[in-house]
């Protein structure tokens, strides 16, 4: 039997909302990516349509050996949040092991993609 205290966090537990799944932001403004090493940094800037959002990340996708490919993903807010509707900046920044070969880094975001040359 559990102890009055242990039942409520487990029942709070239970009865916590889900955290939404990951969506990708609405747009990519911009993309740059360095190389250091053998490693590529890639930062990306962007929007997103509403407040509320959180967590912005990029996520490696499959390229084609030439370009690297990331996808731009943020946690949207729950649907019943009060959030302002404007166009919101985001960013994020991720380095990528290896990509020798790789010449150019695209990002994808909801609306477009934004392809850029690594630079040296």
């Amino acid at each position: 039997m559990l102890r009055p205290a242990l039942a409520l966090i487990a029942l709070s537990l239970l009865a916590a909302p889900a955290q939404a799944a990951e969506k990708r932001v609405w747009r990519v403004d911009s993309v740059i990516a360095t190389r250091t090493g053998d490693n590529v940094v890639v930062q990306v800037k962007g929007a997103v349509q509403s407040g509320g959002w959180s967590h912005a990340r990029l996520k490696t996708a499959r390229g084609d050996g030439r370009t690297l490919v990331v996808e731009f993903l943020a946690q949207p807010p729950s649907p019943t949040a009060n959030v302002i509707t404007a166009l919101l900046p985001v960013t994020a920044k991720i380095t990528l092991r290896g990509g020798r070969g790789a010449l150019a880094v695209k990002a994808l975001a909801e609306a477009n993609e934004v392809t850029a040359q690594i630079l040296h």
